[in-house]
Order: C-alpha cells, then sequence, then structure tokens
C-alpha cells in the first residue's frame, strides 16, 4: 500500500458533528475523494477509523508491515494526548502529515499542543475537509519524487 489515511476518535460523526465547526461533509466522502485522487496518480489509498488509541497504534504497526510509504492522519482528540501514538510514529519511521479540520490556535487551550506535530512533515489546520486533499496532493508529489 501506497498511502493510509488515519481517522481518530468520533471522526466517524462528520456530517452530524458540530457542521459550524467541523462541515457538513462526511467522513465517507472525504475518504472517497482521498482514494480516487490518489488512484487517479496509480496509488493505493487505504482507510481506517478508530475511537480507540490502541487500534490506531496497531494500524500503524500493520502499515510498516505492509510498505505503507506515507499516512495521512488526523488524530482527533489523541492529538493533546497519545504518547502512545506518537511512539507508534517513532517506531514505524514512516513519514505523515497530521490534518486538523478546524484551526486548532483558535480554539482552546488544551487544543493547542500536539504531540504529534515536532514529527510531522507537515500539518494542515483549519482548511476544512480540503485539508485533507491539500495533504493528498503533497504526497502524490513528495512520493512520485521518489
Amino acid at each position: 500500500m501506497d498511502v493510509l489515511v488515519i481517522n481518530g476518535p468520533n471522526l466517524n460523526t462528520l456530517g452530524t458533528r458540530e457542521p459550524d465547526i467541523y462541515g457538513a461533509t462526511t467522513l465517507a466522502e472525504i475518504e472517497a475523494g482521498l482514494v480516487a485522487q490518489g488512484a487517479a496518480e496509480g496509488l493505493e489509498v487505504d482507510t481506517f477509523q478508530s475511537n480507540h488509541e490502541g487500534a490506531i497504534v496497531d494500524r500503524l504497526h500493520a502499515a510498516r508491515a505492509e510498505g505503507t510509504r506515507f499516512v495521512i492522519i488526523n488524530p482527533g482528540a489523541f492529538t493533546h494526548t497519545s504518547v502512545a501514538i506518537r511512539d507508534a510514529f517513532a517506531a514505524v519511521a514512516i513519514p505523515f502529515c497530521e490534518v486538523h479540520i478546524s484551526n486548532v490556535h483558535a480554539r482552546e487551550e488544551f487544543r493547542r499542543h500536539s504531540y504529534l506535530s515536532d514529527i510531522a512533515v507537515g500539518v494542515l489546520t483549519g482548511f476544512g475537509a480540503t485539508g485533507y486533499t491539500m495533504a493528498m496532493h503533497y504526497v502524490i508529489e513528495r512520493l512520485k519524487g521518489e
């Protein structure tokens, strides 16, 4: 697999969850768009969503065994709490982009810290669902250059 897209807790409720913050686009719509965007460039894209931290860690470990070349992750609330996911990224050594639909820096103070940002290739925050598309554009260009 070329690209794995991971979404963390509560992102399965996109489209109905606080649409004034997160918009009306569903996670299924975002995922389908990313799969199509990657396929148009000859990349295999897989998606995964979990509300459970350990499941995300396990999926990252599996991604290394599968030969995944890049990860796009919206860790949701785990952004601000998960040393375990950070350690998993360090262990698997797969480059990744961190994506947030809302501008976390314009929200509550606790949302302004990420355990992942300093080890991510890049971070997109506040661009709505378009942030995923922007991340995939970057990934496509990067993987084409390998």
